[in-house]
């Protein structure tokens, strides 16, 4: 019995054969169903699919129609990109798709296609840094030549998946000197770039995902402004949770509270307020990490649960060591 993938797949392939349409339509009825094919996958095959119809419609029009073949083998750097089991081969294959589509469509195409191929030469890039298989700057590089064209005044969207994806790129580098510093900073930059796109209101999961990793890159930057980041840190991680909290994203608030807890930690308190009944950055710390520990021991991660139990002792030792200091 066959499955509608396969006779999508089949379907397709007789469109390439039709007589009646010229080479470029039955370019063009390849590609949108191969399109359609990888839009909703469900299955590694179906993209398997989509990748050879991209490569028959492509076979038609490579000597014909340079825009079309560009439009077309960019679309099969995407279906390449997605694929679950294709590994650093898979997505070398759609780097190469990339380079060659933008290359035409430097000369056919429009700015806006030029930018997309290279925000997705950009993660793919990225991916292939993380294999070993490329380099982090090229990656950069991508990304970057993508933002003169998808501003934040034309193309939002594209400007903020850009400069989250440069914040995580500058925060995989080492930061073994001032450049790492200058890149700890740039990182910063760019989920606060993100944050004049998204919002509380249209975009929450986003938001409250910004929000944390921003707190996370301030808290650990090599700055000589530690008490002005952390607390800096600590307004991000209070937006995240105006979204994340312990009915709906258990393990999310979670996340968010410990980084929270951990930023507390390494505020200096006032000995003047000592034993004055001010609030002390430490308990309202171990409060957090107990908070944290039981959620993640309550939904199966024991790995996290055991970490907060940790924490929570060594609050436990300083609060008391504390004590004795102050009485």
């Amino acid at each position: 019995m066959q499955t509608l993938s396969q006779s999508q797949f089949e379907a397709a392939l007789a469109a390439a054969d039709d007589a009646d349409a010229s080479i470029e339509e039955r370019a063009e009825m390849l590609m949108e169903i191969a399109m359609g094919m990888q839009q909703r996958p469900k299955s590694a095959q179906q993209l398997h699919d989509a990748v050879a119809l991209y490569e028959r419609a492509r076979g038609l029009v490579s000597a014909t129609a340079p825009l079309l073949c560009a439009r077309i083998t960019a679309r099969m750097g995407t279906a390449l990109q997605a694929l679950p089991d294709g590994g650093a081969q898979s997505l070398e294959r759609a780097h190469d798709c990339f380079e060659d589509a933008i290359c035409a469509l430097q000369l056919h195409g429009k700015p806006e296609e030029v930018a997309e191929a290279e925000l997705n030469r950009g993660l793919v890039l990225q991916a292939l840094t993380g294999l070993g298989r490329g380099r982090i700057t090229d990656a950069i590089a991508s990304y970057h030549r993508a933002l003169r064209t998808f501003t934040r005044e034309v193309f939002p969207q594209e400007y903020a998946v850009l400069h989250n994806n440069l914040a995580i790129c500058y925060l995989s580098m080492p930061a073994t000197d001032e450049r790492g510093r200058m890149r700890e900073a740039l990182a910063v930059q760019s989920f606060e770039e993100v944050l004049k796109v998204i919002n509380l209101i249209d975009h929450p999961s986003e938001y409250a995902m910004i929000n944390n990793n921003l707190g996370n890159a301030l808290q650990y930057a090599s700055s000589s402004h530690v008490v002005q980041n952390n607390l800096r840190a600590l307004a991000a991680y209070d937006e995240a949770l105006k979204v994340r909290n312990p009915r709906d994203t258990p393990l999310e608030y979670a996340n968010t509270i410990a980084n929270k807890a951990n930023v507390l930690r390494n505020l200096v308190p006032d000995p003047a307020q000592a034993g004055s009944g001010a609030a002390d950055p430490l308990a309202d710390a171990l409060a957090l990490v107990r908070e944290a520990r039981a959620l993640f021991a309550g939904h199966g991660d024991a790995q996290k649960a055991a970490m907060m139990q940790e924490a929570a002792d060594d609050i436990d030792s300083e609060l008391a060591y504390r004590r004795l200091q102050f009485n």
